[in-house]
């Protein structure tokens, strides 16, 4: 695995500040959509092992990161328990099943014979890691119950999260035995995504921000806090990211056995480093449209470094790179971190 990436993780001196940027695999690429044009459509290059493995390496060959990040999607997970999953062009992914109650619940497979049923992906770390450079970490993740439990409940992306926070207040039991069979399932999946390889965890709750500060303890980051410490109990070298976005109001309410603290670019560096950095290792946190101009991306990254001095800190992005962003500045924004990191 990467030396330099993983002791970063940790915390210990590294010859300069590594860095990746999120959802790697993407429409950036025109790479990445031929293969996605050969795969014929989005979950089927999540099947195929060696697609989704030519996919992963492509931004570290071309653009240059630290680390590759796994390609699949978060949504494997309902979809393997048993959920009717489909990805509709201009609008995203969507379940025609949504739970609405327990008999709902109750249909889904859960444990480790849902989480046997990802093959492919563990397939496919395998194969990266057959072709993976050695000075290259893998970056295995998943998303939070929370986040997966919204799409699981809504049936589809939502800007409102209506139907799952009326659960929420209105009949919370159920929605807490939706996140714990779903914590469950991310407990052995990330598990056997160890057993195959990856060197890094991360666990994302896109959807943190949709949960009122006094709520989010309950409802997600407790079932996150409980996968890492599933996973370090089994795999203490394994290093873990926990990437909440869209969460500075309640920074000094983080707690947990993990190594990394996801800054996303809405959260201010100076306060992450102020509430978090002296227990976490702080990655993050451009904003990725900063990524559209190679000024604005230099004048990020060198503030990002002024705050953080290279000390306890991974460059990234604060949240996915965008699918027009030119490769060239992509690049660009990974000399400039480099650039600045060994200064």
């Amino acid at each position: 695995m990467s030396k330099i990436f993983v002791d970063a993780c940790f915390g210990k001196e590294t010859p300069y500040t590594p860095v990746w940027m999120m959802r790697q695999a993407g429409r950036y690429l025109p790479e990445y959509m031929k293969v996605r044009a050969e795969a014929g459509n989005f979950l089927n290059l999540c099947h195929d092992p060696k697609k989704a493995c030519e996919v992963t390496l492509q931004p570290v060959d071309i653009v240059g990161v630290d680390a590759a990040i796994l390609f699949s999607d978060i949504l494997v997970i309902p979809l393997e328990m048993g959920m009717d999953l489909k990805f509709v062009t201009g609008e995203g992914p969507k379940f025609d099943d949504p739970i609405k109650d327990e008999a709902d619940l109750d249909r889904l497979i859960g444990g480790d014979e849902a989480a046997s049923k990802l093959t492919y992906v563990y397939d496919t770390i395998k194969l990266i890691k057959e072709k993976l450079a050695d000075d290259k970490a893998l970056i295995g993740f998943t998303g939070a119950p929370w986040t997966l439990a919204t799409y699981m409940i809504e049936g589809e992306g939502t800007k409102t999260y209506n139907i799952c926070k009326k659960m929420m207040y209105s009949n919370p039991e159920l929605l807490h035995k939706i996140l714990a069979k779903v914590t469950e399932v991310v407990k052995l999946y990330m598990q056997k995504q160890i057993e195959a390889g990856i060197d890094v965890v991360q666990i994302f709750d896109s959807w943190a921000a949709a949960i009122e500060p006094s709520k989010y303890d309950e409802f997600s980051w407790k079932y996150m806090v409980e996968i890492a410490e599933y996973l370090k109990s089994k795999y203490p070298h394994i290093p873990i990211i926990m990437f909440p976005k869209g969460i500075p109001a309640f920074l000094d309410k983080v707690y947990g056995n993990f190594e990394v603290f996801g800054v996303d670019w809405s959260t201010p560096m100076d306060l992450a480093k102020e509430k978090l950095g002296s227990k976490y290792v702080l990655q993050g946190n451009m904003e990725p449209c900063r990524l559209y101009s190679k000024e604005a991306t230099t004048e990020s990254v060198e503030a990002i470094q002024k705050v953080m001095g290279g000390k306890r800190h991974i460059f990234n992005l604060g949240h996915g790179i965008l699918p027009d962003v030119p490769v060239e500045n992509a690049k660009h924004f990974i000399k400039e971190c480099h650039r600045v990191s060994k200064k």
